[in-house]
């Protein structure tokens, strides 16, 4: 049996570029919106280091169960293999 997909999503907000990683991306039932549902986070306290961006990304979206992110907002939603890293960088110098 297949794995559930994962996405990579990478979007711009208030001047920054997040890397997200989710199980569900559609287009929204709102006008103009990509839907981001599912997001993965590695299981708190799981390992010897803590990712600190990772941490900040997790209690930013701790309740949140779907994004609505403008269609002009998304820069890009790949298909991958496994999770990496999140990040969470200066949207002007990429």
């Amino acid at each position: 049996m297949r794995n559930k997909k994962l996405y990579k999503v990478t979007f711009l907000h208030l001047g920054k570029s997040y890397e997200l990683y989710a199980r569900h991306v559609a287009t929204s039932s709102l006008w103009g919106f990509t839907e981001v549902g599912e997001l993965v986070f590695e299981p708190a306290g799981e390992g010897i280091l803590v990712d600190p961006t990772e941490e900040r990304l997790r209690d930013e979206f701790r309740d949140t169960r779907v994004l609505h992110l403008p269609m002009q907002a998304v820069l890009r939603v790949e298909e991958v293999d496994r999770k990496g890293s999140l990040s969470i960088r200066d949207a002007a110098d990429g």
